[in-house]
């Protein structure tokens, strides 16, 4: 099984490399990631009026403070996200910091996170997404405490980063569309039932799912030749319905499997692209080459994508506790955020520079956590 998940994903060259239980946060049957209000000391919030935080409802605001590393602070950034050192001329992009508004979110504490999840686990499991934020939290508790000694290796289509002195271990999954690709007699085909793959995340602490942006891929950077549901085998087939069904193959493993005494789960959201300035009222860009800032104030015009209510569609099913980073409209103003011509693959306003938009990612995860 292992082989043939790893065939979707070759198109990226990644390197060899809680005590107790976290408040659940559970507002049944998911959790869009508000906070409550009855927590105190520096950088707690306001409250609102219905004392919860909505930490993804704000806006971007410049603070020098930022950003919490620096692109040459964190060695093992791999290139595509490496902007910096790929050539990026301006800074900027690095000097904001997300500001719900309703209440302040507390500034990432690096060690503070390594000692809540001292002997216990985390994985990311998706696409490169999972991995431009992987990278994050490495790089985010790296620079946190840069005298402690890591080691990172990979087994099969697992990456593991591990701080040693803490015995915490940051994995990755490579799991694109999280559902099995299966090469067969016939070619390779994706079964939106299936998620044998699943076994790879039992008995870790923490899970955080990803899947979107493969979905739509067509030609040859198509991983799979057929897509089996319901045991029908067919050529293609309406691609927002083959994500809402593997979603619902995923929700059904989550259900079955998870125990939410033992394991918090969340799921990434969908991180948007930008390639059409018209989204953004700017017609006459048409990617994100050039662009410096973001977008101004807390609603975006071009709205979200349909991907965002088929998710939060199946995840209102579920029976399990699930926390949604719901990082899509706060990503969509940064349309400043991505490696442009400055990482990988040519253009690219898919993927995020580090430092950049996935550390505020992972600065609600964890002000999520506390």
């Amino acid at each position: 099984m292992g082989e043939s998940r790893q065939q979707c994903c070759h198109l990226f060259q990644f390197f060899s490399y809680t005590s107790s239980v976290f408040l659940l946060l559970v507002l049944l049957p998911f959790t869009t990631g508000r906070r409550t209000s009855s927590r105190h000391g520096s950088g707690s919030s306001h409250a609102s009026s219905s004392g919860e935080c909505d930490l993804f409802t704000g806006t971007w605001v410049s603070d020098p403070s930022y950003p919490l590393y620096r692109n040459a602070t964190c060695p093992f950034i791999q290139k595509e996200f490496s902007c910096e050192r790929n050539g990026r001329p301006d800074h900027i992009y690095t000097h904001y910091r997300w500001q719900p508004l309703a209440c302040n979110l507390q500034r990432f504490d690096g060690q503070d996170f390594l000692e809540r999840m001292k002997g216990k686990s985390i994985m990311f499991v998706g696409d490169s997404l999972s991995l431009n934020q992987w990278q994050s939290l490495t790089c985010l508790l790296h620079a946190a405490v840069p005298n402690s000694n890591y080691t990172i290796d990979r087994v099969g289509s697992v990456s593991t980063f591990t701080f040693t002195e803490y015995n915490v271990k940051l994995m990755l999954d490579r799991s694109v569309y999280l559902v099995d690709v299966i090469k067969e007699d016939i070619g390779r085909v994706l079964k939106l039932d299936s998620i044998e793959g699943g076994k790879l995340w039992k008995g870790i602490d923490m899970l955080i799912f990803n899947t979107w942006h493969w979905w739509y891929r067509r030609g040859p950077t198509q991983p799979w030749d057929y897509i089996e549901v319901g045991g029908q085998v067919m050529k293609d087939m309406d691609r927002m319905k083959a994500f809402e069904k593997a979603l619902e193959t995923w929700a059904a493993w989550v259900d079955t499997n998870v125990d939410p005494t033992k394991v918090k789960v969340f799921f990434q959201g969908i991180s948007p692209s930008h390639y059409n300035g018209s989204s953004w009222n700017d017609p006459s860009a048409k990617n994100c080459v050039h662009e410096t800032t973001p977008v101004p104030g807390s609603t975006y015009p071009g709205g979200t994508p349909e991907a965002v209510a088929v998710l939060k569609g199946v995840l209102a099913t579920m029976k399990k506790p699930i926390t949604l980073l719901d990082i899509t409209t706060l990503s969509l103003l940064r349309k400043d955020g991505h490696p442009s011509l400055y990482g990988l693959f040519g253009l690219d306003c898919s993927h995020w520079c580090l430092a950049g938009v996935p550390d505020t990612w992972n600065e609600i995860l964890y002000n999520l956590m506390i």
